[in-house]
């Protein structure tokens, strides 16, 4: 059980988000809410609020009737509740209403306390509010996206419900709820903020982690498959770096190793004896896609880890406008609703796990390719080559894939369109940089699960395994329970996916 409205940390933001944990609040959190919205009903009585008593955006000067400014927020919900395109997954919407819930809970919203209260139900009753993935740019939040969130807490708009689309009224009379009271600012307070991008942003990095997770185990297995010397995994040779991410990556690696029979040493082979061969017969030192796997990987683990320490600072911000100080006795207007943050985090994110899928291809091509490995039969094919195919069909999945991933690549950050009369002149485009490096991450998952079906059967062929470390063996066990081993040509396609599935499985 986490309590809302204090410190969140990204473990408990995920514990609540993919395993259940119930949300709550404190009575100390609901007092600091209510203390709030009853400074900003006092303050607002004889002064200009934007959004409370003045229209929006570019109608900001216009002032607002009292006897209008209830309808004015529903007006507001209504008007932006326009997106476009798919609906996002469950698991964003989730992350998202609980970033909006958290920041709203620090007491900087003026908002009503059955925003808190409805909004905690929705999470811990798992009702997802249909929200599409087209319409944010990110500069006054996720306006678009929040307000397709504020349309169900005024109980309207859909949701998805037990696995069904259904519209909110019924959902409301089936689990007893009411809608929000909106009075003040609460349409305005639940739509301008960063929480749908970065409520997708934290589901990213923890897909981002297990990527890693498994593109490192993968990179174990093929320096295993082929017989590599440690030295490149050695301590001595990473701590010559600096950068933490490259000496983890090695330090994982050999810890992986360290029970495998086929890692030979350098000192043990070329190393040993006096050798006057003019060429070689065994490879003095592996391909770059074996061998520079710290240096490679390293990068995208310190990445990852940044992007987090952003997102966790992010989740326990205010970050709407205008800021309710109730200590002060202040209302200050800004702009903490902009995701520059979390669009620039989004993009360092993205590309680094282009990356690590650029490496997975390289080292299933490496595999599928004789020429190279000279260890292995062309693609893999545990059959009779010329008429069975083995892993070739899969390749050009894997290579498809990758090469979406590099154009996918390309920053959102510095894609600014100024809209809104030119109000918002300079903005964030954070919401799709979060979509679509999840989109980047999902497909990483794809040549991953491809590359790991490949390994799998190159240890097969070569009948390591017996061989191979504990590790490797485990990874070799599931996906075998998942893919038998086979000579004869198979349909593909249903076993990448369940072996996707598998990779991403929490």
């Amino acid at each position: 059980m986490s309590v809302i409205g204090e410190y969140l940390d990204l473990e408990q933001f995920v514990s609540i988000v993919f395993k259940n944990d119930k949300a709550e609040i404190s009575e100390k959190v609901l007092e600091r809410v209510k203390e709030s919205y009853s400074f900003l009903k006092e303050f607002a009585q004889n002064k200009v609020i934007y959004g409370v008593n003045t229209g929006f955006g570019p109608m900001a000067q216009y002032r607002i009737k009292k006897e209008d400014q209830i309808q004015l927020q529903y007006n507001l919900i209504r008007s932006h509740s326009s997106g476009t395109g798919k609906p996002l997954n469950p698991y964003f919407v989730k992350s998202a209403i609980l970033a909006r819930l958290n920041t709203l809970s620090l007491g900087n919203s003026g908002v009503h306390p059955s925003v808190i209260h409805l909004m905690k139900e929705f999470i811990n009753r798992d009702i997802t509010p249909l929200i599409f993935e087209h319409g944010g740019v990110g500069a006054s939040g996720d306006l678009v996206q929040l307000a397709h969130l504020a349309l169900v807490l005024i109980g309207e708009g859909e949701v998805f419900y037990k696995g069904e689309r259904r519209s909110t009224q019924e959902v409301f009379k089936i689990e007893n709820l009411q809608p929000i009271q909106v009075e003040i600012r609460e349409g305005l307070a639940l739509m301008n903020g960063t929480s749908v991008m970065t409520g997708i942003g934290v589901v990213n990095v923890f897909h981002a982690q297990k990527l890693i997770d498994w593109a490192v185990k993968c990179s174990c297995a093929i320096n295993e498959i082929v017989s590599a010397y440690d030295d490149h995994l050695s301590a001595e040779l990473n701590e010559t770096k600096l950068h933490f991410g490259q000496q983890e990556i090695a330090k994982i690696m050999r810890t992986n190793l360290n029970d495998s029979q086929l890692i030979r040493k350098r000192e043990d082979h070329l190393y040993s004896g006096e050798n006057t061969e003019d060429v070689f017969k065994e490879k003095v030192q592996e391909y770059y896609s074996l061998r520079c796997v710290p240096q490679i990987l390293g990068p995208v683990l310190d990445t990852v880890k940044s992007v987090a320490s952003v997102l966790e600072k992010e989740i326990n911000s205010a970050n709407d406008n205008p800021i309710v100080d109730v200590k002060n006795k202040h209302v200050y207007h800004g702009g903490n609703f902009h995701g520059d943050y979390i669009s620039l985090e989004m993009d360092k994110l993205k590309l680094v796990i282009t990356k690590l899928t650029m490496l997975s291809e390289r080292q299933l091509n490496y595999l599928l390719n004789s020429k190279l490995n000279e260890i292995l039969p062309p693609f893999v094919n545990l059959g009779t080559l010329g008429f069975n195919f083995g892993m070739q069909g899969v390749q050009f999945t894997a290579t498809s894939t990758t090469a979406e991933n590099q154009m996918l690549s390309n920053p959102m950050y510095v894609h600014s369109i100024p809209n809104n009369n030119d109000n918002q002149d300079i903005v964030s485009m954070g919401t799709n940089a979060a979509v679509i490096t999840g989109k980047v991450i999902e497909n990483a998952f794809e040549v991953l699960a491809i590359e790991t079906i490949t390994i799998v059967q190159a240890i097969d062929a070569l009948g390591y395994d017996g061989k191979v470390s504990s590790v490797t063996k485990k990874l070799y066990d599931d996906v075998r329970a998942i893919v038998p081993k086979f000579k004869e040509d198979q349909v593909m396609y249903p076993y990448v996916q369940k072996v996707k599935e598998h990779l991403m499985s929490i």
